[in-house]
């Protein structure tokens, strides 16, 4: 990992993080002394810990893990690191007026995804706005949406089927992608240059072509799906290279005419600049 991936910057304050566990855990120390102004952040932590009521104290000790990132001499050393979640619910139990604003924005948080929760077609609307102001193209958006839904619908119809494990979830998804473009998600993500392990979402950097040609795979796993009802993981996973195949049999035919291949190197800066050369 390069030295600069290791910090990030919160209210103008150096934040350590470390990769762990497939993804980004923070120094609470660092959050701590961004938000608290105090001259000595680890004893605030540390009196802070002791102020608050057992179940609390009990829950922010499953929250924080003991991991080793660079200190100011340039050692590794045990530090308390909690992931993104963790370190917003620490923040909630910081007593300082700087906190205050964040909270009063992690309620807000709380509320839209209530409404969400009620009225999806809000979520799609937040999605559509996010992406708008990313620079991306409105038909390129459209097209992005529909294969959010298009997926979550893949998703549900694998819950039904006793498939509730993230981990099992990447491996049918691996199926369908690798029967559809010959690349898991993994060697799609290194095909574009992206990190692998980071969060970035692969779909987010795919062309009209590419996001075409994977709802089609997913739409046609979930027909697929739907209509034999498999009811173990193993059939699960041959009904999704099946559906992915529907999809890489169109790929091939589509790039034989068009005399190239769907699959590009294109990212979303590329996608954001074309948009903006396009409004000059």
């Amino acid at each position: 990992m390069k030295k600069h991936d290791k910090l990030i910057i919160f209210q103008n304050e150096k934040i350590r993080r470390i990769w762990h566990e497939k993804e980004w855990f923070y120094s609470v120390i660092d959050i701590v002394r961004a938000l608290t102004n105090s001259v000595n952040a680890r004893d605030y932590w540390y009196k802070m810990k002791i102020r608050l009521g057992e179940e609390e104290k009990a829950e922010l000790s499953t929250i924080c893990l003991q991991l080793k990132i660079p200190a100011e001499d340039g050692k590794l050393r045990e530090t308390d690191c909690a992931d993104k979640e963790g370190i917003f619910r620490i923040i909630q139990s910081i007593p300082s007026q700087k906190a205050e604003p964040f909270k009063r924005w992690l309620a807000k948080v709380g509320k839209e995804r209530i409404d969400e929760i009620e009225n999806p077609e809000l979520a799609q609307e937040r999605m559509k706005t996010l992406y708008e102001a990313k620079g991306y193209p409105k038909d390129w958006i459209d097209k992005r949406l529909r294969g959010i839904a298009i997926r979550q619908n893949l998703t549900d119809e694998w819950q039904k089927r006793g498939i509730t494990e993230n981990r099992d979830f990447a491996i049918l998804t691996a199926e369908i992608s690798k029967a559809t473009f010959g690349l898991t998600p993994t060697e799609y993500k290194k095909f574009k240059n992206l990190p692998v392990k980071s969060k970035e979402n692969l779909r987010d950097h795919m062309d009209d072509l590419e996001l075409i040609f994977t709802m089609l795979g997913e739409r046609v796993t979930t027909e697929i799906s739907e209509k034999e009802e498999p009811d173990t993981f193993d059939k699960s996973k041959k009904v999704a290279k099946r559906g992915g195949n529907v999809a890489g049999t169109a790929r091939k035919k589509a790039e034989k005419e068009l005399g190239r291949s769907v699959i590009s190197k294109t990212n979303a800066k590329e996608l954001t600049t074309k948009e903006k050369k396009e409004l000059k």
